[in-house]
């Protein structure tokens, strides 16, 4: 095997490694998918058929000790402690999903065991890695539309719906999305990508925040929120998500937009009219449309 190959392992076997990271990371030259953890051994053993990975374990020692020298993390947030933890104790440098954990102390300890152990630490934000999104960067770091004062970044949708149908017909709630709920809701699932893209946008840290939400669902976290942030240099971004937009309706519709107004014009991305646009006093520039995520741009750096 080539030496400036390096030898994956996945931990979680679950719906954003089967459409996302797999798929990204067999994609990548340098990088082989070479072991699977989860601790269903049905859900394991069907992801390392479907793609063809050398090894999978429900044991989490044998996995580590497998010969991988990387981990991708893309288990339920509520395991993402323990399966960094793990990784430090094997010193090996660990790619998470969002969210890093499921509070701040839990990041904490994450983040303090990685150091100890010498080891690297990232959080997959796959939307900065989109084409459209390095090029806002690109423009707001050449000052395209002059100062950028205000960002408005939207997600609404059902989040594949409040119910779905089992195996006999009859109508259940929907597994996936009550797990996000449950989770934390949208802010704390899809909201963190937002909040990520204005401080990478920007280059500008949040020093205040407030947020609203608004419970449609009966659960413990609002499924409609609204967050409000102050960034160091003076821009304001709002940031509105919701898992309940059209969540019982037969007709689904999503908002997934966002605006970025400057001194001199503004930036607008509109994801269900595939719409990419800067409008200035030069007139309107039209850019390339891409999809709003990228695992592959994750991977590849």
């Amino acid at each position: 095997m080539n030496k400036q190959t390096r030898l994956v392992g996945l931990m979680g076997c679950g719906s954003v490694a089967d459409y996302g990271h797999i798929p990204a990371i067999q994609k990548t030259k340098k990088l082989v998918l070479y072991a699977l953890y989860d601790p269903n051994a049905e859900i394991v053993t069907r992801i390392q058929k479907k793609y063809n990975v050398a090894k999978a374990f429900t044991n989490v020692d044998e996995f580590f000790a497998s010969g991988i020298e990387a981990v991708s993390i893309t288990s339920p947030a509520s395991a993402h402690k323990e399966n960094v933890l793990s990784a430090a104790q094997y010193k090996l440098p660990a790619l998470c999903e969002k969210p890093l954990a499921m509070n701040s102390q839990e990041a904490s300890k994450m983040i303090t065991a990685m150091k100890e152990a010498n080891a690297s630490l990232y959080t997959a934000f796959c939307y900065r890695f989109s084409p459209s999104a390095l090029k806002i960067r690109e423009l707001v770091q050449a000052k395209a539309i002059g100062e950028v004062r205000s960002l408005r970044l939207i997600y609404n949708w059902d989040m594949h719906g409040k119910f779905e149908t089992d195996s006999n017909g009859k109508q259940i709630i929907q597994k996936r999305r009550k797990g996000r709920m449950l989770e934390g809701g949208p802010m704390v699932d899809c909201g963190t990508h937002q909040i990520d893209l204005a401080t990478f946008w920007l280059n500008s840290d949040v020093v205040q925040f407030s947020s609203h939400g608004a419970w449609v669902d009966n659960y413990e976290a609002p499924d409609h929120m609204w967050l409000h942030m102050k960034h160091a240099n003076g821009a304001h971004t709002m940031v509105e998500i919701s898992y309940s937009y059209h969540h019982t309706s037969r007709n689904t519709k999503a908002e997934f937009v966002y605006d970025l107004i400057g001194t001199d014009g503004v930036i607008r991305y509109d994801r269900e009219a595939k719409q990419f646009e800067m409008e200035t006093a030069s007139g309107t520039t039209k850019f390339n449309f891409f999809p709003e995520k990228s695992f592959s741009g994750l991977y590849m750096e």
